[in-house]
């Protein structure tokens, strides 16, 4: 992809207090990520950013999502100095991603979706090497190497190359090495996709430890129970613009009420009959009606209170109900009534086998 057009950035325009993504005022002091009106256009004229305004306090575990091709990998880009600005402000731990790029990247820990270990090292090794590129005073380096063993517990196999590894413990280690100069803020990029459920819940458990610590957390993710498990607050990009943001029970909420999941037999057309018995269904006035794989969902405030007279309500119009289930909203819901469709993470991947 080419890079985008250098236009002059203008310097961020304070004025000692911005609202952070629910509306608190967070003082200059205390923002780990300030952006105003960043904008990125492609020499081809693709607008990748629209105006995006951001901020993120310090201490935040903070999600960022969106769609393939939203702004989510060029916005984290931007905020590691690896991608110019067309136009806005943006300030990364107190620095200027244009004037003071090396001072940003000094103060940032990064972990990506490929992990940047050297399997022919050993766990051991690969945090030492990390300590020398970082300029970890030399001195400093054992003990570091040690806490930050212990802290993604790979301690009793510090000497094993990490090609003996299993893939969770790979990205634990990854996720080691992205640490040694105890940076205040860190990105991960999709850090567990392609993890099975056990090795990714370690990690959750390993990243909610850094943040407890004090570390900021910059969390992109397909995995959408991960954002909702882990994340103070979050914010939706989609055709380069930040759509909504405020806490996961906050974007909930805007889904609106309860879903009613229906199980129906399908075949002769019952879908299509289903979706039109539930519109028409007076309690449901304001529901939300959609098709699913195994029969309807419908989304409305008095979903628990009048779910079981919808259910006889297509049983005497011939349908025929094989299952059926009341629940809350999740972050699913809230992605899919934002942008149409449904984040698909990858498939598992690797296996935790050994720890």
């Amino acid at each position: 992809m080419s890079s985008p057009e250098s236009d002059p950035v203008g310097a961020p325009s304070h004025d000692g207090h911005r609202p952070d993504v629910n509306g608190s005022t967070v003082a200059e002091g205390e923002r780990a990520i300030d952006i105003e009106n960043l904008q990125v256009t492609y020499a081809d004229g693709t607008e990748a950013l629209r105006g995006v305004d951001m901020v993120v306090p310090e201490g935040e575990f903070f999600g960022f999502l969106g769609p393939n091709g939203a702004g989510k990998t060029t916005t984290i880009k931007v905020l590691a100095t690896l991608l110019a600005p067309t136009s806005g402000a943006v300030r990364v731990n107190g620095f200027n991603v244009r004037a003071e790029s090396q001072q940003i990247r000094e103060s940032i820990g990064y972990m990506a979706q490929e992990t940047s270990i050297d399997p022919e090292l050993t766990a051991q090794e690969n945090i030492s090497f990390a300590c020398e590129a970082y300029g970890v005073p030399r001195g400093e380096r054992a003990q570091r190497v040690s806490d930050l063993l212990d802290l993604v517990d790979l301690t009793d196999v510090a000497d094993k190359t990490a090609e003996e590894f299993s893939g969770g413990m790979q990205k634990r280690l990854d996720a080691a090495t992205a640490l040694v100069h105890q940076p205040p803020l860190v990105f991960l990029d999709e850090p567990t996709t392609g993890l099975d459920p056990k090795a990714r819940n370690r990690l959750w458990e390993y990243f909610r430890r850094i943040n407890n610590r004090g570390t900021t957390i910059f969390l992109t993710t397909q995995y959408l129970e991960e954002a909702d498990q882990l994340c103070n607050r979050l914010s939706v990009i989609l055709n380069g613009e930040i759509v909504v943001e405020g806490s996961p029970a906050d974007l909930k909420r805007r889904v609106g009420g309860e879903i009613l999941d229906v199980e129906i037999d399908t075949g002769g057309g019952a879908v299509d009959r289903s979706v039109a018995i539930a519109t028409a269904f007076e309690p449901f006035a304001d529901a939300t009606v959609e098709r699913t794989e195994t029969g309807i969902s419908v989304t409305a405030e008095t979903a628990r209170t009048h779910g079981t007279e919808l259910l006889v309500a297509l049983r005497d119009k011939g349908i025929t109900v094989t299952g059926f289930n009341i629940r809350a909203p999740t972050l699913d819901d809230v992605f899919l009534a934002i942008t149409g469709e449904h984040i698909e993470p990858e498939q598992a991947a690797d296996e935790e086998v050994s720890r």
